[in-house]
């Protein structure tokens, strides 16, 4: 026996086991239970061969003392071999699912760092950094946990050599996502201990169309849950045990809170403008922010910007190339992402109608994104600028359509000022069918729109033609809507920013020419008119409008269609505001605001109506133009309708208006011819008459509405004069011109000898002869009664001459009243004049009209001969 040799041999296992092992609990409790439980169930044989051996070790040997004392080196050394055994058997034949078990339960890793070494050819170079750690509470099964725990103390440390690992998907047909190769591991296992790992793996991607498909899953948000399969065949060693090449299998499942979305991203600046030669040029500057421990470079990339079509079953249409340029992606950390996209062309599909439609897909976009509505855009990956970026990269995201939220802007008011210039209001056709475009007042002008463009759009732009569909607001209320559907030629000038806080505006030009205003609520329009009629301030028009414009750009011609556009347009007074009679209320018009007529003409009679004709002289106070095709009015007095006046085809420009014609009839009938009875004799006798004007249903005929919102409103204008010449001086008044009232005798003479009197009458019309057919007149001289005069005889009075002189009537029979106070005063200035008074009733003819009227006159001049 080689007796010497063997303590050495143990003493070194027993020093090198000291070192390794360093719980001696564990080892004081594990050592006591091998040798308090002997096998019982060995054979005799087996006891008696042990026996003898220990029989051999205790007599044995040399030296002095105990044998026993002398041989426990040999025996702690077959003691320890046995235990070896025993765990060997333990390990490597009876417990390897146990502690599969409890590493796979057991096993936590923290990963502190991921980050992209290199780009290679064929994928990537990763660098990964993490803590692995051993936690045995994580173990359910106490047996699991308990013999893991040895184990692992045994083990200490365990290392995997170089190897490779794949990631599949089994519910994708096992599609393979990548590979990665994995470089040599040394970790420590056992319970509580912590250890750093840092190694560079080379990660290739799988099955690109697998991937494909995956991520529109994802993007698309089919992607509920996820199964992942790891495999890897990985050599295994602890110290000096291999434990040779251990397959590994692994599943993990991904649920709707364990998928990562789609980063939020930020719209941090976006710049527009012209790209010498090759189109229009977009630069964007988006904020992303990475919640991941990751840091890696992303070389230059390039993509398709792509929107959506007429119908969902049509492809995509390509409107923009966009590249990035290699940026830095920091952990957890904001990242900026600089774009600059494309635009050479506008293709055709994306500024052609869409089917059964007037719009096209440009037009629903812009619509939406003015309108504060989200968009979305489509990004496609493409090929990359940069020659640096690896072609699998290209080939990976190629055909990977990510939908991109655009949030739209709201353009509040676009049109900062609308404005409109040499306005002209056209009345409707009188011809015109009811609730046609023809049938409502159309509006001609020049217009002026100032329009705030955004900040973003820095290239030329121009307005070549402008149209829109607007509705017209009063104090909150819809008034109507103003058709401009028609397209209308247009100019546009640029303006710069005014300051650093305001965009870029563009002032468009443009002739509306007869557009069509249809009124919707007649209570509405009449406030309108009261407000500009009578309340002799400007009022204020809200209008809303869906505005087509087609523009010019870098990109070509096309029509940007429903653009929001909202604006203010003040319109001036028709007239200042009557000033209030001494009770505020009920005041006139300024005389040089209402229309003078002059030229009357009879036209037409009959028994109980008149037709004339007359030119008007009006003054226009406003800035607006009217054409006027027919246009009615009543005239009424003491709300009893006398006649009515109508125009046609006038045109009344701002500012003085001569000589527009007008007609008018005069045909009272019922209890109204008792009022015009009565308004005729207090005219002709000189008193102070009005007569209203007022609109009806009628007035115009093709719009009732119009008529009927203004009826309510009348116009109190004085009676103007008929064309009576200016009155004759006044020789008692040293040659004054007397008052301008009408008077239509001008002077008498009394014949005392034939008791007859003779008049001079100023006839009122210029044209027509006036018959009196008889008369009933007294005379008065101081309220005392002069004499009589009745006449039965028709005679004629016709138009002045040329020099104002009148016509001298028939000499009329004079009843004197007899010694009464006022034939005495005629008696006293036979041979000279005196002033007299007169009350008479008349029977006039025109030609087949006849009326009987009543006159009141004083100051009449009335000389006495014999």
């Amino acid at each position: 026996m080689a007796e010497p040799t063997h303590p050495r041999q143990l003493d070194d296992e027993r020093d090198e086991e000291d070192l390794d092992y360093q719980d001696p609990s564990e080892d004081t409790a594990l050592l006591p239970r091998e040798d308090g439980n002997p096998d019982q169930s060995q054979p005799q044989r087996e006891r008696s061969a042990s026996q003898s051996l220990l029989d051999t070790l205790s007599s044995g040997g040399s030296g002095k003392g105990s044998p026993w004392k002398r041989r426990w080196p040999s025996l702690l050394a077959l003691l320890v071999l046995c235990l070896v055994a025993v765990l060997i058997m333990v390990f490597a034949f009876f417990a390897p699912n146990i502690v599969e078990q409890y590493a796979a339960q057991a096993v936590v890793f923290e990963p502190t760092s991921l980050s992209i070494d290199s780009f290679t050819t064929s994928g990537v170079r990763a660098r990964i950094q993490g803590d692995f750690a051993m936690d045995a509470s994580r173990v359910q099964k106490k047996p699991v946990r308990d013999l893991g725990k040895f184990g692992t103390w045994v083990a200490r440390k365990v290392e995997s050599g170089e190897s490779e690992v794949e990631v599949s998907l089994p519910e994708y047909g096992n599609v393979v996502l990548g590979t990665a190769h994995v470089p040599k591991i040394v970790v420590d296992v056992r319970n509580g201990h912590k250890t750093h790992v840092d190694f560079l793996s080379d990660l290739a991607p799988g099955d690109k169309e697998g991937l494909r498909r995956i991520a529109m899953d994802w993007i698309d948000g089919r992607l509920g849950q996820l199964r992942v399969l790891g495999k890897a065949t990985v050599p295994i060693k602890s110290g000096l045990f291999s434990f040779g090449t251990q397959k590994i299998r692994r599943e993990l499942l991904f649920a709707n809170k364990d998928i990562p979305a789609i980063p939020a991203y930020d719209i941090k600046r976006l710049n527009v403008h012209e790209a010498k030669g090759r189109g229009m040029e977009a630069n964007v500057a988006l904020k992303v922010l990475n919640d991941y421990p990751v840091d890696f470079s992303i070389p230059a990339l390039g993509f398709q910007i792509l929107v959506d079509n007429c119908l969902e079953s049509d492809p995509y249409i390509l409107v923009a190339d966009a590249f990035t340029d290699k940026m830095h992606i920091q952990p957890k950390t904001g990242v900026e992402l600089n774009a600059t996209g494309l635009v050479r062309k506008l293709p055709d599909t994306l500024i052609q109608d869409c089917p059964d439609s007037n719009k096209s897909p440009l037009d629903v976009l812009l619509a939406n994104y003015m309108r504060g509505k989200e968009n979305i855009i489509y990004v496609r990956g493409s090929s990359s600028p940069s020659s640096e970026t690896p072609k699998w990269i290209d080939e990976l995201i190629a055909d990977i359509i990510v939908p991109v939220p655009l949030p739209g802007k709201t353009m509040g008011h676009l049109v900062k000022n609308f404005s409109l210039a040499d306005t002209h209001f056209s009345l409707p056709d009188p011809f015109a069918e009811p609730s046609t475009p023809e049938s409502n007042p159309r509006i001609s002008a020049k217009v002026k729109a100032l329009v705030a463009l955004p900040e973003e759009m820095n290239f030329n732009i121009t307005a070549n033609r402008v149209r829109a569909d607007a509705v017209v607001f009063y104090k909150g209320d819809k008034l109507g809507t103003l058709d401009l559907h028609k397209w209308q030629h247009a100019n546009s000038t640029r303006h710069e920013p005014s300051s650093s806080s305001s965009g870029p505006e563009l002032l468009v030009e443009s002739f509306v020419e007869e557009a069509p205003l249809n009124i919707t609520d007649d209570s509405v329009f009449a406030d309108v008119i009261q407000d500009l009629v009578f309340g002799g301030k400007s009022v204020l028009m809200h209008i809303k409008a869906d505005v087509d414009v087609e523009i010019e750009t870098a990109l070509g011609e096309f029509k940007v269609r429903k653009i929001p556009a909202e604006g203010e347009i003040p319109v001036k007074p028709i007239a200042p505001p009557p000033p209030p009679d001494g009770n505020g209320s009920g005041g006139k018009w300024d005389s040089k605001f209402l229309p003078k007529i002059t030229d009357l003409q009879i036209l037409d009679t009959s028994p109980s109506s008149l037709t004339l004709s007359a030119l008007m002289n009006l003054t226009n106070p406003t800035e607006y133009a009217a054409t006027v095709p027919y246009f009615d009015i009543h005239i009424m007095k003491n709300g009893s309708l006398l006649g009515h006046a109508t125009a046609r085809d006038l045109y009344v420009r701002p500012g003085q208006n001569d000589n527009l014609l007008v007609k008018a009839v005069y045909a009272p009938l019922g209890e109204a011819k008792d009022v015009g009875r009565e308004f005729l004799s207090q005219y002709i006798s000189g008193w102070n008459t009005t007569l209203v004007l007022k609109m009806h249903e009628e007035s115009v005929p093709s719009q009732p509405a119009l008529g009927k919102a203004l009826e309510k409103f009348e116009i109190e204008m004085p009676t103007p004069s008929l064309g009576s010449p200016s009155p004759p001086s006044d020789p008692d008044d040293g040659g004054k011109k007397k008052d301008k009232k009408p008077h239509f005798i001008k002077d008498a003479t009394f014949h005392l000898l034939t008791s007859t009197a003779t008049f001079t009458l100023l006839s009122p019309l210029r044209h027509s002869t006036v018959y009196v057919e008889n008369i009933n007149a007294t005379a008065f001289y101081k309220g005392e009664d002069v004499g009589n005069i009745l006449y039965d005889l028709p005679f004629a009075v016709p138009p002045v001459d040329e020099d104002g002189n009148g016509v001298t009537s028939p000499y009329l029979p004079v009843d004197w009243s007899l010694g009464s106070v006022g034939y005495e005063a005629v008696k006293r200035a036979l041979g000279g004049s005196l002033k007299l008074a007169a009350e008479a009733e008349v029977g006039v003819r025109l030609g087949e009209w006849r009326e009987r009227v009543w006159f009141m006159g004083s100051g009449i001049g009335a000389r006495v001969r014999l």
